[in-house]
């Protein structure tokens, strides 16, 4: 359940209403003017509630759950307890997530500077901007409309912002073009020089990095995650690209569009994500490697060469899901058999 001491109170909403916000189908009979004034996990959930149920693992608590409304698929629906009002959907995580949105609006900043911000005298802000306590904003940075800087954050010189883009508490931006509504998280680091050396005889020769890191819109980057900036050309991160906290990206990384990676990811140098790739927690690409469009990477996988676009990979180095299913299978069992030798 949200808190109310961080999160505001959503004014009720009829079941009926939260279905077309959801677009799901209450099933006959349900209690479409029922109020609904908060949201809350199956377990949690007393009658005033939403709550939902996605996966079969929780169909147990689904069964036992107090919530006043659920969105659920069809193949569970006849599971719901009678005093449930079931809305059926085909995608309820989708569903749940759309309501949220509505339920609870990221707020449009109010207009405002906190005095012990600093801000350099030729840095273009848009009046509608909020900058928080500490914020620093550098020479020539410009930030469009309905901004908001959190709380230390740093914009470095030159840097822009499209419109109602966030960047949180105590990240810092340099170096960097971003496009409109994307959140830069806590403590995340864009635009840092890579880590390129030149080495003769024991001795290591940093390489400037004279790129830029260029960000889509809508894209968010998570909690402590870093971004390195190009060395010549750019760091670039594709529009609709959401990125967990911890991820490192290299200089000269070049993701696609609409990619999802998840935390501890690490991609080397000039390394090239397709549109639509999907990454587990603690995968990692090796340099000026290439994943295909719409492919998927287990977790803790580790690339070592090109792979296909559309493929499901896995393992070490990663292969084809099947083949690395297949290859796990063959190691019990030649485990087992060597149990029994002994």
């Amino acid at each position: 359940m949200a808190d109310p001491r961080f999160f505001p109170t959503p004014a009720t909403r009829t079941v009926a209403e939260i279905a077309a916000l959801a677009g799901a189908t209450l099933v006959p009979g349900a209690p479409a003017d029922r109020r609904i004034d908060g949201v809350a996990a199956l377990e949690g959930a007393g009658p005033q509630h939403l709550s939902f149920l996605d996966n079969r693992r929780y169909l147990a608590a689904f069964k036992a759950s107090s919530a006043g409304a659920c969105l659920v698929r069809p193949a569970y629906a006849d599971s719901a307890p009678a005093c449930m009002a079931v809305l059926v959907t085909g995608e309820p995580y989708l569903a749940w997530a759309l309501v949220l949105r509505a339920l609870y609006p990221r707020p449009r900043p109010e207009p405002r500077t906190d005095p012990t911000a600093s801000l350099d005298a030729s840095a273009a802000i848009d009046p509608t901007c909020r900058i928080e306590a500490g914020a620093v904003i550098g020479a020539g940075a410009r930030l469009g409309a309905a901004c908001r800087i959190g709380p230390a954050a740093v914009i470095g010189p030159g840097v822009e912002l499209g419109e109602e883009t966030e960047v949180r508490a105590g990240a810092s931006l340099a170096y960097a073009i971003v496009g409109r509504r994307c959140v830069i998280y806590e403590g995340a680091r864009i635009g840092s020089e890579g880590f390129g050396f030149a080495t003769k005889d024991g001795r290591h020769v940093r390489i400037p990095h004279v790129g830029r890191v260029v960000i889509g819109d809508d894209v968010e980057i998570g909690a402590n995650t870093t971004v390195d900036r190009g060395t010549v050309e750019d760091t670039v991160i594709g529009a609709g690209t959401m990125i967990d906290n911890l991820v490192q990206i290299a200089h000269n990384v070049t993701i696609g569009r609409g990619c999802v990676i998840a935390g501890q990811v690490g991609l080397a140098g000039s390394a090239t994500l397709g549109d639509y790739v999907v990454i587990g927690g603690q995968a990692g690409l090796g340099g000026h490697l290439t994943v295909g469009s719409g492919s998927v990477l287990a977790a803790r996988s580790a690339v070592k060469g090109d792979l296909a676009p559309g493929g499901v990979y896995a393992g070490v180095p990663a292969i084809p899901i099947g083949e690395w299913r297949r290859q796990i299978a063959s190691v019990a069992r030649l485990g087992k058999s060597s149990g029994k030798a002994t």
